[in-house]
């Protein structure tokens, strides 16, 4: 006798429904992605800029050391004449706003090793002459760092940076202890081989025996013979500050 049995009828577990759906999560997994990517794109060097980096250093200003010898109110003028140096403490180096995929931050440099002589005659800074190892200039990237030093400045060739005095600065009147004072000076920076006549503001202050000058110069880099970069995600912006802040003792 003939059996006739049922046809089988098997279920593709990959039907239309599910190819769909399948398409219908792939896509959106794709669209998740392309959002992530263009986040990072935009938060990425903000998250860089405020947590990894973040805040630049301010700019170095002089600190009044408290006298315990002085009475409240009182603040004794001191004679400067004689040889000053710099002391243990000073730093010097730059600043400088690179933008990173249109985020900008600020790149602070720097280094403690710094040397010098000041000399001063009553109320008269009549000499100084300041010397930076820039080589020992550091930021926060090593990266960074080794382009400045091997392309930018060129260390192996120019391994400092001076300022030398060249118009005597006059005070008004020997200093008080503890008072800030704003002057100028005018002298010749070199840098990167390149020598060019300067003018920068200082803050002093006397804190009896000892006493302290800060100050930030202007530069534009291009005036030194030194490009600033620009690789396409990063971009240095074509000026900047030398800046320090020097201790001073009597030699």
């Amino acid at each position: 006798m003939l059996e006739i049995r049922p046809r089988r009828t098997t279920t593709n577990p990959r039907g239309p429904a599910m190819q769909k759906r399948t398409k219908i999560i792939t896509a959106s997994i794709v669209a998740g992605v392309l959002v992530l990517g263009a986040t990072a794109a935009i938060a990425g060097p903000i998250v860089y800029r405020d947590f990894i980096v973040g805040p630049a250093a301010d700019a170095p200003t002089v600190t009044v050391t408290p006298n315990p010898s002085a009475g409240a109110g009182e603040a004794e003028a001191s004679d400067l004449t004689g040889a000053w140096t710099v002391a243990g403490g000073s730093f010097a180096g730059y600043r400088v706003d690179e933008v990173l995929n249109g985020t900008d931050v600020t790149v602070v440099g720097r280094t403690e090793q710094v040397t010098g002589t000041l000399a001063v005659a009553d109320t008269t800074l009549e000499s100084a002459e300041i010397t930076v190892d820039v080589a020992s200039i550091a930021t926060d990237s090593s990266n960074r760092d080794d382009y400045f030093r091997q392309n930018a400045v060129r260390v192996d060739e120019n391994p400092t940076a001076t300022f030398v005095l060249t118009d005597a600065v006059v005070s008004d009147g020997a200093p008080a202890v503890g008072e800030v004072q704003t002057i100028q000076a005018t002298g010749d920076l070199t840098l990167a081989g390149v020598t060019r006549s300067v003018t920068v503001e200082l803050e002093a202050v006397l804190n009896g025996e000892t006493g302290q000058v800060a100050g930030s110069i202007p530069i534009t880099f291009a005036d030194f013979g030194v490009e600033a970069p620009n690789l396409g995600f990063v971009s240095v912006e074509p000026d900047g500050y030398v800046e320090f802040s020097l201790e001073l003792a009597r030699a």
